[in-house]
């Protein structure tokens, strides 16, 4: 699974090859905001709406030396520090700002074994030509503060063999010296502490596939290399006993079980290295894999698979995985755990071994799971299943019996290696969608996602007690709308088995399917919208694609001709019969005053191609429209969409949204995310937009977040912002 991104969007990255910065967040030479900042005494406060994980955790390291230290990577979300005091995970990258989206991604994180509160992360979300170079943060105080290089090549937290690693290593010899392995850039080194890198000599020429060095790892004073672009019999496993010269490791497996190493772990009392192998990086794409065990001291080669993919499922089909996780027991000697990865039929497990890989049990079989903490991870059944997408897998060095592991969804531990439970609060990682805040019931948010359809938050700091929203259940989200004026009544849209749009009459706590769906639904599910009174659903379906329109909660549909195609739909708040659409493509205004019927061109010349934008209609007020453009800032119309007036001082405008008034106003607060002057920040205005608050801070910026924000109407001050990687945060005045 995972998860949106922000589309072909372009980075700021650093000039300089190596260039060594002493700020946190900002690139050389951006300037600071110059727009007001929260008054004294008024700061928010920020927090997650709790929802617990949602995201594919890709690495987990435990620190040799002290005990309850452990960090945790995601492909889009940022680098967690565990806290074993207070059992959560404290988020360390949410300072990267919009311009830096694309660090959000962690591609590898290090720790040093000699210096306990250093640590260090290389970032960069993509590889493609269109997104910024990497970065590396390093830090002195576990994570608290960072130092940050630019670098001149290109990660891929959130490509193809995300889940190998770890690509960063400290030197075992020298605590100065890092090592960093690049997809298509080969081995890059650093002898003052990630200050500065160069690249180094390394034997194997990267193809382009994007996997090139799949891991680095130390057996004592050597470094082992893997190389993720093998063709099977060359070789694909590297090492260097004096930090110069590398050779291929002699009589390493070959063939196709053992093309890619995706990780490797080191036992230090037996001096064996153990590496699991794929056919494929992963995480999708696998079907074959092995483990093996290499004695450093002899050379010594021993094939140690669990199981050997290629056997006969309980349906008759092919038992097709890969292998991925893999670690030892800093206590035990001889005593590890491998996870099998990408094996949908027979479902993943982890298997452990006390005999070096001469026997293995299966931790899965004997499995007691409580996802009563979250929910959703019962995906609309009865029961969680064991996991998918296991490559991060970790065991405590103070604690035989804890074994952590990585899924697409989250963490799971276990103390005793038979009750299983997500260990994950704190760690938040969906890609939001759409946000909904009612203006009554019980529940103050609903929120759309990727990859976890829909949640209803009846409590913000507790994932949903119902999960997902079922009936049916959704993967990613696409749409949801509620009536302004029966705002029980909710329908929302996405990609689904069993139909992809449902309604809710009691404020989105349950649901029903609709009884049909327009044809397109099922190949382009898009944005959906219902009218002030619920009477009427317009749902559109992405670009080239006719909506429809439904005036019996869609037991029946019909194709609205005259809507846009690939608009979304607008209702008016208080007027059933109005709906309104903005066409990107020609600038145009669209309004519809017979219930969705008929759409006519109103306001023309606005600004055609900008690709982000959004149309909102102030609560509360009929034919009161705002028109947020990201490259052109921010317009009002009060007639219905007939003329707009560019509102001043607004740069660029991404998303916008209203909540409760202040205190003796009579319009609702409006919160955007935009740039009123330098840099994108998250705004409040209480005056219709004549001034601009920035409601954030340098140290809550979340990457990109553009897709949604929404103040509570019956909250002042109280806002949710939709994130890229990290779920929704929610901010109040402190």
């Amino acid at each position: 699974m995972h998860a949106s991104s922000p589309s072909r969007r372009t980075v700021l990255a650093g000039t300089a090859a190596v260039a060594a910065l002493t700020a946190v967040p900002l690139l050389p030479g951006r300037a600071h905001a110059a727009q007001a900042a929260v008054p004294a005494g008024r700061a928010y406060r920020w927090r997650n709406v709790v929802q617990g994980g949602t995201g594919f955790i890709t690495g987990v390291l435990f620190h040799p030396a002290v005990r309850g230290l452990a960090y945790a990577r995601t492909d889009i979300g940022g680098a967690y520090r565990w806290e074993d005091r207070t059992g959560r995970w404290v988020p360390l990258t949410d300072h990267i700002g919009w311009d830096d989206w694309n660090l959000l991604g962690v591609e590898a994180m290090a720790v040093d074994p000699a210096h306990p509160d250093r640590v260090y992360l290389a970032l960069g979300t993509y590889a493609q030509p269109w997104a910024g170079n990497g970065a590396v943060l390093r830090s002195e105080d576990r994570g608290a503060t960072w130092r940050r290089t630019d670098l001149t090549v290109k990660l891929g937290a959130n490509e193809d063999g995300r889940g190998c690693g770890e690509r960063l290593l400290v030197d075992p010899r020298d605590s100065d010296t890092l090592w960093l392995g690049t997809r298509h850039d080969g081995l890059l080194k650093s002898t003052d502490r990630g200050a500065s890198w160069q690249a180094v000599s390394f034997p194997a020429t990267p193809g382009p596939t994007g996997r090139g060095i799949t891991l680095l790892v130390a057996a004592g004073r050597t470094v082992y290399a893997g190389w993720g672009d093998s063709d099977g019999t060359s070789a694909n496993l590297y090492r260097t006993a004096d930090g110069t010269t590398w050779e291929a490791v002699p009589g390493q497996p070959t063939g196709t079980a053992a093309r890619v190493p995706i990780r490797a772990a080191y036992d230090r009392h037996t001096r064996e290295l153990y590496v699991t192998y794929a056919d494929a990086p992963g995480p999708n794409g696998q079907s074959d894999g092995s483990v093996h065990r290499l004695r450093t001291a002899s050379g010594k080669w021993t094939e140690v698979t669990p199981v050997r993919p290629g056997g006969t499922t309980s349906d008759g089909g092919t038992d097709s995985f890969g292998y991925g996780g893999v670690a030892v027991d800093a206590r035990r000697p001889g005593t590890l755990v491998v996870s099998t990865n990408n094996r949908w039929a027979e479902i993943d497990t982890v298997f452990r071994s006390t005999d070096g890989g001469r026997s293995w049990t299966s931790l899965k079989d004997t499995a007691v799971f409580d996802v009563s903490e979250t929910p959703f991870l019962n995906w609309g059944g009865d029961k969680p299943k064991f996991g998918w997408w296991i490559q991060a897998l970790a065991l405590d060095p103070y604690d035989s019996r804890h074994v952590v592991y990585g899924t697409g969804a989250t963490l799971y531990g276990t103390r005793d290696l038979k009750h299983w439970a997500p260990q994950i609060r704190g760690l938040e990682e969906a890609s939001v969608r759409q946000l909904l805040s009612p203006p009554a019931g019980e529940a103050h948010l609903l929120s759309g996602s990727g990859d976890i359809g829909v949640m209803y938050h009846e409590r913000l700091t507790a994932s949903p007690s119902r999960g997902m929203a079922s009936n049916p259940v959704f993967g990613t989200s696409t749409g949801l709308s509620l009536a302004a004026a029966e705002p029980s009544y909710v329908v929302r849209a996405g990609w689904g088995d069993h139909g992809n749009g449902a309604w809710s009459n009691d404020g989105g706590r349950t649901w029903a399917p609709f009884k049909t769906q327009p044809s397109v639904a099922r190949s382009a599910p898009g944005p959906i919208a219902t009218n002030a009174d619920g009477s009427v659903l317009l749902w559109s379906f992405g670009t080239g694609n006719p909506a429809f329109r439904s005036a019996d909660n869609g037991a029946t549909w019909s194709e609205v001709a005259s809507f846009p195609k690939g608009a979304a739909p607008v209702p008016d708040p208080v007027d059933p019969r109005r709906f309104h659409a903005f066409d990107t493509t020609t600038g145009t205004l669209f309004a519809s005053t017979d219930g969705g019927l008929t759409f006519t061109a109103r306001a023309t010349g606005l600004n055609a191609g900008d690709t982000e934008f959004q149309l909102v209609a102030a609560p509360g007020r009929s034919g009161d429209l705002w028109l947020s453009l990201k490259w052109n800032g921010l317009y009002r119309s009060i007639d219905g969409g007939a003329t707009f007036t560019k509102v001043a001082g607004c740069r660029a405008s991404y998303t916008l949204g209203f909540g409760k008034a202040a205190e003796g106003a009579s319009y609702p607060a409006l919160y955007m995310v935009g740039s009123t002057e330098v840099i994108t920040a998250v705004y409040r205005s209480d005056d219709e937009a004549k001034t601009w608050t920035r409601i954030n801070d340098d140290q809550h910026q979340w990457g990109w977040i553009g897709a949604a924000v929404t103040g509570d109407p019956r909250v002042y001050g109280r806002v949710y912002i939709a994130t890229n990687g990290r779920g929704v945060q929610y901010g109040e005045p402190a």
